[in-house]
Parts: structure tokens; sequence; C-alpha cells
């Protein structure tokens, strides 16, 4: 039997692609963002959560969802953008659960890459955020880059999949991926699955269970080979479902199907709510 291409994989298929983290909202899409989203269900994609990244980006991202049926919202500060952060925030934040577009507490974390502002002010905001996760029920998704043992001490001692989440682009070895997976939670696997330096992330998408997987792009970054360099968008991530069907040893589809199962799952969607959501998009597009 022909093997399917990255194109058959975009447009036969009874099962759509669910991108659990993106961020639509970035000025590298400004120039074409409608086009782009109106072309995702073509690429093949059927849902995505747009991420906040600070209290601007949270506004923005929940417009949009609000916008357009097949997305939804996270709303969080990255841990880069939290110097000026008040507790009149959190509590913004957490008024925001209410909003049903909203489905997680994120993207939120600690970043010592750029290692700015200060790390004990990452960690505070970090803390109170996983507090409004706690408050309003809602999953988290974290960040962290070069802060694995800060990362994961502080979960492990505030939050301990108290809501459930995901460990977004994950960057870590499979000994931590043990930890968080032990620990209830997902880990998301985008672009970077493609990548010759790959190593220790294809490891860690051996290790782990099909079933605490989740897709994502972190759009406009970290584009998949061939499109490597490139402004990253939904529509790449056959590329990676083409991946990880590879490493598990599964069909394409199979990869979509599961993947977008958990999705539902972590962000807490049910059946009647996605099928409700596709129906609308459907209705719009005609």
């Amino acid at each position: 039997m022909k093997k399917k291409t990255t194109y058959d994989l975009r447009t036969e298929r009874m099962d759509y692609i669910f991108d659990t983290h993106a961020h639509y909202d970035d000025e590298a899409f400004d120039a074409d963002r409608e086009e782009v989203l109106a072309g995702l269900k073509e690429q093949g994609v059927g849902t995505v959560v747009n991420v906040g990244a600070s209290i601007a980006s949270t506004k923005t991202t929940l417009a949009l969802a609000e916008a357009h049926p097949f997305m939804y919202a996270a709303v969080g500060v990255h841990p880069n953008e939290t110097a000026e952060l008040t507790d009149a925030d959190m509590k913004w934040l957490e008024s925001l659960a209410e909003n049903p577009k909203v489905v997680a507490i994120g993207e939120i974390g600690l970043d010592y890459y750029w290692d700015e502002p200060e790390r004990e002010i990452q960690k505070h905001w970090f803390s109170a955020q996983l507090e409004v996760t706690k408050k309003t029920g809602l999953p988290v998704i974290i960040h962290s880059r070069d802060a694995a043992k800060d990362t994961l001490d502080i979960m492990k001692a505030e939050h301990n999949g108290a809501t459930g989440g995901v460990i977004h682009c994950f960057s870590y070895g499979v000994e931590m991926a043990r930890e968080y997976l032990n620990m209830g939670y997902y880990i998301g696997i985008g672009g970077v699955l493609t990548f010759k330096n790959a190593k220790k992330l294809i490891e860690v998408a051996e290790y782990a269970p099909l079933d605490r997987i989740v897709l994502e792009t972190d759009c406009p970054y970290l584009a998949p080979v061939p499109n490597r360099g490139k402004r990253n968008f939904s529509g790449n991530l056959p590329y990676v479902v083409e991946k990880l069907a590879e490493i598990k040893g599964v069909s394409a589809e199979e990869i979509i199907r599961e993947t977008a199962k958990n999705a539902k799952a972590l962000y807490r969607i049910t059946e009647q709510e996605f099928r409700d959501d596709q129906t609308d998009r459907t209705a719009i597009s005609e």
C-alpha cells in the first residue's frame, strides 16, 4: 500500500489535529491572521488553544477565541513578563475563568534562559498563578526553560497534579518526564521532535504513553523540519504527526485521533461542546 504523504494527512481524514498551544495573537500574524486561521481546516487542523503570555496578550487571546468557534483560550503570564504583575492581575485572571472559552491557566512557570526578571520574582508569580489554577479548577500550562529543578520542586510542593495540566514544549529528559507523568501531567510535543538534535525529546516520546502526549506548535515559533526557521503555524503539525507515528510504530491517523482525545481530556472539552464548535465553524465558513 502506498504510504500516505503529508498532503494526504492534511486532506484525507475523519479526525482533525488539535493544536494545544499557539500564539496567533503574535505580531508575526498581523498581516494575514484571518487568512491563516480560515485555512486551518483545509490543512487538517480542527481545534486550536491560543495561549496568553502577558496581560496584553491574554486580552487579545480571549478576543480571538471568542471570535472563532474552533479556538479556545488559555490565560496567564509567561515568566519573562512577570516583573510588573500585581495582586489585582491575579484577581483578574481568576475572573476570566468564568468565560466558557477559557480552558486553562497559562503559560506560566520559570525561564532561566533569559533570567529576566530575577528568579525570585519569577518564582513568586509562578506560585501566585498556580494558586489561581487551584481556585478556578482549571488545568495549567507550564513553561520551563533551563529551570528543571526549581520548576519541579514548586510543582510538587504547590500543585502536584491538583487540577491537571501540560508541560508545554517539553525540553528535559526521560527522568524528568517520569516525574511529571507520575503526577498526572501531559507532555506537549511540537516541531522540535523533527530536529536533528532532538535525541532527548525522541527518547521522551518513546517513553511517554501515547495517552499522555498532546500536540502543539508554539507558533509562530519552532516550525518543524522541513520548514525550520520559518514562521510556524498549525498547518505544520502533520510533520510532527508523521515523526511521532514513526517513533510509536502506529499510523498517523492513530496519532491524530489519540492526541486530539488527550487534548479534549486535558482541557475538559466535552464531546458535545466539541461537536457544537465544529458545527458553528462550518456554518460560518459557508
